[in-house]
């Protein structure tokens, strides 16, 4: 009979509720109301929220004093000074930081144009054995 019912089980003959056992790590047969009720949950001993702990006060807006958060606008001064007709490019309008920044960027082109066209050149040139 043993047998008959282990092969019952595995082809589904005997319907029967399962749950997991925590003791064994596996599924175990249980009756149906044990099946569905849920592992693992509590059931809600209090329904009230608990305190707040970092509450800021309400502030209405007619409280809140005006912030002035962009500051002055500059735009139009800005505009003023960049589109001066003193023959200088705009890079160059603010005088030696940007003449400095101009001239170091390009030396530093000047310097890898010609590093590259070294590099093709011995790159050209075959190897002596």
């Amino acid at each position: 009979m043993g047998k008959d019912l282990g092969k019952k089980l595995r082809d589904g003959g005997i319907r029967g509720y399962y749950k997991f056992s925590s003791f064994t790590q596996k599924l175990a047969r249980a009756w149906a109301s044990s099946a569905y009720s849920p592992q693992g949950l509590k059931p809600v001993t209090s329904s009230e929220s608990p305190p707040i702990i970092f509450s800021t006060p309400t502030k209405f807006a007619s409280e809140i004093a005006p912030y002035d958060y962009a500051g002055k606008n500059k735009v139009p001064e800005l505009q003023k000074f960049f589109q001066k007709s003193d023959g200088l490019p705009v890079h160059l309008k603010h005088g030696l930081p940007d003449q400095m920044l101009y001239q170091t960027t390009m030396a530093l082109t000047l310097g890898g144009t010609i590093y590259c066209l070294i590099a093709l050149y011995m790159a050209s040139q075959p190897k002596n054995k």
